[in-house]
């Protein structure tokens, strides 16, 4: 099946106090990773099925949201997509060094989603 959910992601106003609930509530295994700037990209290792990652909400004052991805072939061209069926890109196809690339669309009705291109 194409375009299936990869990655689902927590913006966190608090990480460590997220970190202890679902390593609380579930069978989580967390990887800590550092991204820069003295920030950290936690991976969320769930055996079977979906991962994660988990981070300190990058928008000040943002409340706490999960984000699912979507696997897509062509990030450019999926976003543009998205973008021409009404979708407002809020963050445009952006690398992640190593790993691939994502872009973020808010649907017509608000909704938002993640894309997701893993490097070949």
């Amino acid at each position: 099946m194409s375009n299936a959910f990869v990655h689902v992601e927590l913006a966190t106003t608090d990480l460590n106090k997220a970190k202890t609930f679902y390593t609380s509530l579930f069978d989580w295994q967390l990887e800590d990773m550092p991204v820069g700037g003295g920030e950290t990209y936690t991976m969320i290792r769930v055996g079977d099925g979906t991962g994660g990652g988990m981070m300190k909400h990058p928008m000040p004052g943002a409340a706490s949201a999960w984000l699912p991805y979507v696997l897509v072939a062509d990030i450019k061209a999926a976003t543009a997509k998205a973008k021409a069926l009404g979708a407002t890109i809020k963050r445009d196809v952006t690398e992640v060094p190593d790993a691939g690339y994502l872009s973020i669309v808010a649907d017509p009705t608000g909704a938002t989603l993640g894309m997701w291109q893993p490097k070949k």
